[in-house]
This record gives C-alpha cells, sequence and structure tokens, in this order.
C-alpha cells in the first residue's frame, strides 16, 4: 500500500485533468443555536476555532487531532486507557469540559472523556473558550470549555461525502446531507473510522510483547451518526432537536515496559438527544432552553495475557458501566437597558452512574449539579465594552454505594455537597477595524469527580466524601490584529493560580492513599499566532506556545504531559490554473514530563503533507503522507505512536440552491 500511495502522490498532478480544486467544507454553516459566545469577544478568532475546512485539508480525523492544530492546546495520551486527551493551557479535560452544541457529554464517573472517540467528519467547528469561559456553560469550567457545533444547511440541498483508505488497514466513509425549505431544515450525518493496526516507525527497536511495526492490539472502530431537525417559524425564534449516536471499539496496545496490562474496549457508546430552542420575548428580550439526555455505556475486559483469550488471574475482569446525564438549562437575554446586553441562566444537570464486574451486583452513584448565573455586556462606547460575570454552583450527591466482596452486601458510603462561586471581569476594546485587545480576569472551580470522593482505587485508598472545589484565578492579555490586508497577529500572555488542587496523600499510619485538597500550583505561559497571505493563492498559519507549570506545594513533583515549548505551522497552495491544492503542516514538541517523578520524553518534530486533486466537476481525489520522517516519538512513556503512514480519499459535494 506504501508504494502505491507513494506512486500516486507524485504521479496524479501529471495524468490527471485540470479541474476547479473544490473544497465544500469552506462553505460549512455553523449551527448558532448550539454555540456559548461572550458577547464582545471575538467568536471568529481563527486561533479560538478550528473550522471544518481545515480540519478536512489537512486530515484532522479525531477531536483530539483537530484541537492540537491551535496554539495553547496540547495533544496527549493516556497510554494505560488508549484514550486520547488534550491540555488547555495545563488544564486537562476533567478542568476543561467537552460540551456538542453546548450540551456538555463527559463522562459523569471520572469527568474524562476519549478524544479519539469523537471524529470530525459532521462538525462545523471546534470552540475553545480558555480561562475566560462564558459563565453561561455551568459549573466546572475551571480551566475553559470546549464545545463541539455541529452543521447546518443554508441550501435547499447540500450534499458532502467522503471515502478512504489510510495504512494499518483502515478505512473510513462519511456522509453528509441538509436542506432548508422554507422555515424547516434537516442535516443527517453517518461516518465510520476503522483500523486493524497502526505502523511504528522503522526506528522503533522491537521488543516483549511489540517484536514488529504493526502496533499489538490497536485495533478500533467508531461508527457515528447524527440528525437533526430545525423549525424557524420567525425572525427572531428557532427551535432543533438533535441526536447524537456512537458506537465504539477499541483495543488498548500493551504497555512495552515491566508490569503491562492487555485489555480492551469490547464497547465504548455514546448517546445524545438534545433539544434546543430560542424565543423572542417582544423587542429587547429573549428566552433560549435545552434540555437534553446523554448515555454513555463502557465495557473494559482485562486479560491474562498478550493472547486477549483467558481471564482466570485475579488481574483479570469483565468491567461495565451505564450512566446516563440528564439536564436543562434556561437563558434569558434582555436588552432594554440602553448599552446592556444582560444574560441569566440556570443550569440543571443530575448524573446517573451505574457499575459492576461480571458476576456482581451494580453499585450506584448519584449527582446533582445546580448552576445560577448573570453576565452582562456593557457597551461603554462604540469601540469599548465592560463584561462581569457571576455563577453560583451547586453539586450535591444523593447515593453513593460501594460492593463489598467480603459480605457479599452493597454497602452506602458517606456523601456529602459543595458549593463554589464563579466570577470574571473582561475588559474589550476594539482599537479600530484592525486591531482589538482585551484584558480578563476569572476565578473558575471544577468540583471533584464521584471517582475523585469514592473510589478505592483498588483496595489501595481511602475515599474522601468531603473534596471541595479546586480553583484557578485567570489573568489574560490578548492582542489581535492585522497589519495591511495580509498578515494577522495574535499574542496572548496569560498565568493562572491555581489552589485546592486535588492530590494524592499517603497515610502512612493506615498503608494507603487518599485524595485532599492540599496542592497549590502556577501555570504561566504566552501564545503567538500569525496568518499571512503571501499570495492570493499561498496561505501560511503558524503559532508559538509556551508554558511553564510549577508546583508550589511541592516543587519536587512535576506536572506531565505538556511540553514547555510548541511551535506549529501549516501552509495551504492552490496551484496555477487550479489543478490541484497542496497542504503542508508540522509541529515541534520540546520535552514533557512522563512522571510526576521527572521522568523526560524526548521532544519531536512532525510533519505531513496532503494534495486535493480534482478529477470531474465535484469529485476529489485526496492523498497524503503523515509523519513524513518517520519520527519514533511517544506522548506517554511505553507507548509508542504512529510512524510514517498514508492515506487516500476520493471525496463528493453537491449544492443545490
Amino acid at each position: 500500500m506504501k508504494k502505491t500511495l507513494s506512486v500516486l502522490l507524485l504521479c496524479l498532478p501529471y495524468v490527471l485533468p485540470a479541474q476547479t480544486a473544490n473544497q465544500p467544507e469552506k462553505s460549512v454553516r455553523s449551527f448558532e443555536l448550539g454555540e456559548v459566545v461572550v458577547t464582545a469577544a471575538n467568536p471568529t478568532d481563527s486561533l479560538s476555532a478550528v473550522y471544518a475546512n481545515d480540519m478536512a485539508n489537512y486530515n484532522r480525523t479525531t477531536v483530539g487531532e483537530a484541537l492540537h492544530m491551535l496554539p495553547g492546546i496540547h495533544l496527549a495520551n493516556i497510554g494505560a486507557r488508549n484514550e486520547s486527551v488534550v491540555y488547555l493551557r495545563g488544564f486537562n479535560l476533567r478542568q476543561t469540559p467537552v460540551f456538542i452544541d453546548g450540551v456538555p457529554v463527559y463522562v459523569p464517573y471520572d469527568g474524562y472523556v476519549d478524544m479519539g472517540r469523537f471524529t470530525t467528519f459532521d462538525l462545523a467547528k471546534i470552540q475553545i473558550s480558555k480561562g475566560f469561559a462564558s459563565i453561561l456553560y455551568g459549573a466546572n469550567t475551571m480551566g475553559g470549555a470546549i464545545n463541539l457545533v455541529s452543521r447546518v444547511p443554508s441550501n435547499k440541498l447540500e450534499l458532502n461525502a467522503r471515502t478512504g483508505i489510510y495504512s494499518g488497514e483502515g478505512y473510513r466513509w462519511n456522509i453528509n446531507a441538509g436542506g432548508a425549505q422554507g422555515k424547516f431544515y434537516y442535516q443527517l450525518g453517518l461516518s465510520q473510522l476503522r483500523q486493524e493496526t497502526f505502523p511504528l516507525s522503522k526506528d522503533f527497536t522491537p521488543v516483549k510483547y511489540q517484536m514488529d511495526y504493526n502496533r499489538n492490539n490497536a485495533q478500533r472502530n467508531d461508527v457515528k451518526a447524527s440528525a437533526k431537525i430545525g423549525y424557524t417559524p420567525t425572525e427572531n425564534q428557532e427551535y432543533a432537536l438533535g441526536y447524537v449516536l456512537q458506537k465504539g471499539q477499541k483495543g488498548n496496545p500493551p504497555y512495552l515496559g515491566e508490569s503491562p496490562r492487555f485489555w480492551d474496549w469490547p464497547a465504548w457508546n455514546k448517546e445524545s438527544l438534545y433539544f434546543i430552542g430560542n424565543t423572542g420575548l417582544g423587542e429587547f428580550s429573549s428566552l433560549k432552553t435545552r434540555l437534553y439526555f446523554d448515555q454513555f455505556t463502557n465495557e473494559l475486559f482485562a486479560y491474562d495475557d498478550d493472547t486477549y483469550t483467558t481471564q482466570d488471574r485475579n488481574s483479570s475482569f469483565q468491567s461495565f458501566y451505564d450512566d446516563y446525564t440528564l439536564g436543562s438549562t434556561v437563558q434569558y437575554e434582555f436588552r432594554r437597558w440602553k448599552n446592556h446586553n444582560l444574560q441569566a441562566g440556570v443550569q440543571y444537570k443530575r448524573d446517573v452512574h451505574r457499575e459492576h464486574d461480571l458476576g456482581d451486583p451494580v453499585q450506584r452513584m448519584i449527582d446533582n449539579t445546580l448552576s445560577i448565573g448573570v453576565e452582562d455586556t456593557y457597551r461603554i462606547s462604540p469601540s469599548l465594552s465592560f463584561i462581569p460575570g457571576i455563577s453560583w454552583n451547586y453539586r450535591n450527591a444523593d447515593m453513593a454505594e460501594k460492593y463489598n466482596a467480603d459480605t457479599d452486601i452493597i454497602e452506602r458510603l458517606e456523601i456529602g455537597s459543595n458549593a463554589a462561586v464563579n466570577a470574571q471581569l473582561g475588559l474589550f476594546w476594539t482599537v479600530n477595524s484592525q486591531h482589538q485587545v482585551q484584558a480578563t480576569l476569572a476565578r473558575k472551580t471544577r468540583f471533584a469527580t464521584m471517582k475523585d470522593r469514592f473510589s478505592f482505587r483498588m483496595g489501595r485508598a481511602i475515599p474522601n466524601p468531603s473534596l471541595h472545589a479546586e480553583s484557578a484565578i485567570h489573568y489574560d492579555l490578548t492582542y489581535t490584529g492585522k497589519i495591511g490586508r495580509l498578515l494577522g497577529i495574535h499574542y496572548s500572555m496569560f498565568r493562572s493560580d491555581i489552589d485546592d488542587v486535588i492530590q494524592q496523600v499517603i497515610l502512612v499510619d493506615q498503608d494507603k492513599t487518599q485524595l485532599q485538597n492540599r496542592g497549590r500550583a502556577r501555570f504561566q505561559g504566552v501564545e503567538l499566532g500569525l496568518d499571512a497571505s503571501l499570495l492570493e493563492s499561498l496561505k501560511l498559519t503558524t503559532s508559538y506556545t509556551y508554558i511553564h507549570r510549577k508546583n508550589l506545594t511541592d516543587p519536587d513533583l512535576y506536572f506531565t504531559d505538556v511540553p514547555n515549548h510548541k511551535w506549529a505551522g501549516r501552509l495551504g497552495w492552490q496551484l496555477p490554473r487550479n489543478i490541484a491544492a497542496l497542504y503542508v503542516d508540522a509541529e515541534y514538541n520540546s520535552f514533557r514530563y512522563g512522571s510526576e517523578t521527572g521522568l523526560k520524553l524526548d521532544g519531536f518534530f512532525l510533519a505531513n503533507t496532503a494534495a486535493a486533486i480534482p478529477i470531474y466537476r465535484n469529485l476529489v481525489l485526496e492523498a497524503g503522507v503523515r509523519n513524513i520522517f518517520d519520527r519514533n516519538y511517544v506522548l506517554a512513556e511505553g507507548f509508542p505512536e504512529v510512524g510514517r503512514n498514508y492515506f487516500l480519499n476520493l471525496s463528493y459535494s453537491f449544492q443545490k440552491k
């Protein structure tokens, strides 16, 4: 397959007829009802969002890969669980929740979500908020928020489809279809991303449990279906019903060091049903509502050895999760007062976690979270806006159970409650049409998860139901502007002072550990982004992020997974006579810590390339090579990443106005 794709890449520009390279994703319209924005901030900032065209052009098939294109975002891997995660200015996914169209979709039990299971095929854009995230997102946005915004049609009929193959016996296909007729619209999506393995770099040295260059137990199969129907009876009214179904299976490549695990996930499934409505209440106010149901089912099997057939040892098991979240948001907007845009919101969500091992009874944990907040955009002048916001957040547990295998009894654990206040101030100054400056200050919090409070860590820990919220105070100064018509600049200085960090403490007298609010930390750094139109057909985007994270409580313990330095660049070139479009992207990551005790993982440089070549009318052939130089690198110690790999796609688009 490698030789075939290499020949195609070299020869296609010379053998195909000249047609216009159609890039349908450039015209994708985002679902505005699903966005959550601070009114005076710049929602179109290309350094705070990834759009459908870039996800397609640079072959970013998962949300984690797409987000890594932005400054301040770092891709990581929880190797022991084969989970793709991102860090936003040093904050992990428990502190930076994930939403679909403003609906929270993170896993109730531990707050994490596997970004590798979320594909990008039906998205219009991915929106991020750093530190100064809208109060209206609700609780737990300590580090910010990530919002996956779906697409809606602009024409009577819109269709785009893509199918392809890639290294590791992989294939993908997706179809998006939508249409707008009068006051109604619909949007449908269906996709699959499947792979049997992935190739390792030829610089990788074979070891026990990995004797060749096809990664063991690295299979995946992710199927996704989405649907949305909408009704817009008047200009200031819109109602939409959305549904997303994800069915996933994944293997867990074994750790290539001492004491490997032999795990896989026969099921990693998510299902979301939501209603979003916006009702205009006269000239000066409106009411926006969200109602949602989100379900997560999960199966984790642990085996005795790398044959993945027997489960006879004490360390082997079959674990089952069956979780759901039921919630609602009511948001009122009031514009009658001169120069004010006041928004108030109430959000309630109920998280239910149910788990058991094969043969054991089901254990339940139930949390309720309430958030009440208000945010005002006050326009001091046409060019200057002041945005204060405050919210009160409350979490209480209804139930926490633990199965005692010795007594064969379900025991009730002690439960508790916790309240936290989020507050923020922002000053946004539009100097002129070319330049904007913003200064923000925000205090944000995160409640301890069910796992934080109630897990026994397989008998090694003592639960702590009295854990209270972590907090962070964020300072940010950002400039966004343009020099002439060709160069765009983005520069941010940021600092976060973090308190009450939940840390593991050794209880010497009991020979066990416990999570406690003991930690203090400081994250600070800079982000720089440049957008340059070198020619009408040549566009360059580059960014640099520096971040330094310091453990103030115990400087001898290090924060993991985030390098101090990250550089990334993308170059897109439309060839003369539109015979093809070429895309090149590259990144450099400095070393990162792979353990709290100071284990260093080497930095790395990666480069990728792709070409989009029109065949006939709306039919386009796409091909590319990722990790061109076949670098052998890791994001987590003992878990080598993908070596040189290839893809070949065929895409089609159609629009009827």
